[in-house]
């Protein structure tokens, strides 16, 4: 029986469903991350190739899993290129991301930066915040799961 346990357990994880990655564009970005509501929308703007953005997503799950249930949203936007959404996808399902997932597909960055935020230089990662359909806070840098903790608290209540 104990032999067994690997195999079925491996067959329980082959059979869970695959987590989608939407490729949008700028205007779908924005319908899906600024609601004017009371919902706090913590979006992570990151890339499979930035060492510092996968070094810090943990922190957003464990936030992300902690907070669930109260009036927070996490949504993770994908820098990589559209041409790599099935690298994307698989990274997302390796590592088991639990919040929805974006690929921004918006063109010359150069054009819609300034859009997110205009005080972005375009470096990631890059956390922004809206509540009540407006910016809560921008940050454009790697978090600590302390610092990251701290500031969605501040901005939640």
């Amino acid at each position: 029986m104990y032999k067994l346990l690997p195999v079925v357990f491996l067959l329980s994880v082959a059979l869970l469903p695959e987590k989608a990655v939407t490729v949008v564009s700028l205007r779908d970005y924005q319908n899906k991350a600024i609601k004017s509501n009371d919902t706090l929308y913590v979006v992570n703007f990151w890339a499979t190739w930035c060492k510092p953005c996968v070094q810090e997503l943990p922190f957003f799950e464990a936030a992300n899993a902690k907070l669930k249930g109260q009036k927070v949203k996490f949504i993770y936007v994908s820098m990589n290129s559209a041409k790599e959404v099935e690298q994307v996808k698989s990274f997302v399902n390796q590592n088991k991301i639990a919040a929805d997932v974006l690929l921004l597909n918006a063109g010359n960055p150069n054009i819609w930066i300034d859009q997110i935020d205009s005080s972005w230089s375009g470096a990631i990662p890059a956390t922004i915040m809206y509540k009540h359909g407006k910016t809560a806070l921008f940050y454009e840098g790697e978090f600590t799961r302390n610092k990251l903790d701290s500031v969605i608290q501040k901005q939640i209540l």
